[in-house]
């Protein structure tokens, strides 16, 4: 069976979260796992289920442009150096076409209510399902500041919920082919 975890990342958390999931995902099959600068949104037709995740940014998802306006901003230095990226998951989504397989997103914002905080996972299974895919699920994991660290507990969370992504992948799966 193969996944693909494909994610933006601004200051390292969201990178942690989706290595956490692929991690896994790995118990139930293969996985490819890269940021939207490193795969290609073709990578994900031939998967049983893609997982895309990215920052909570302004309610929403991250701007196009957002790696380097966040680079350039004075306030945004305390948290250290702003991960290198072209492409953002709102273009990558843009580009993907609709294929057969299921999809999962998550995001990392601040651990407040989402009316306050608003939440990427939500605008990316949105995008997705506008695309055409099946979305199993989104998922908010939570980070301490904008910055980070996450909040305590938030990698084992985002290991097992991979974990359970894969095992109803693979029951899905199972299912259909005994049909």
């Amino acid at each position: 069976m193969k996944f693909v975890v494909v994610y933006e990342s601004m200051f390292g958390n969201t990178e942690t979260i989706a290595r956490a999931i692929a991690a896994g995902l790995s118990e139930a099959g293969e996985v490819t796992l890269g940021t939207v600068d490193a795969l290609s949104p073709g990578e994900v037709q031939d998967s049983a289920l893609f997982v895309a995740g990215g920052p909570t940014h302004a309610h929403g998802m991250a701007r196009r442009n957002a790696h380097e306006a966040i680079a350039g901003e004075r306030s945004y230095r305390r948290y250290g150096a702003v991960q290198p990226g072209h492409e953002s998951l709102r273009g990558w989504i843009e580009r993907l076409t609709v294929g057969p397989a299921r999809a999962a997103a998550f995001d990392t914002r601040f651990d407040k209510p989402m009316w306050i905080t608003g939440s990427a996972a939500k605008k990316i299974a949105a995008r997705l399902e506008r695309k055409g895919y099946s979305v199993v699920e989104a998922r908010s994991f939570f980070v301490e500041a904008t910055g980070g660290p996450l909040a305590e507990g938030e990698r084992d969370r985002a290991f097992e919920w991979g974990r359970e992504l894969g095992a109803k992948a693979t029951s899905a799966t199972a299912t259909t082919i005994g049909r």
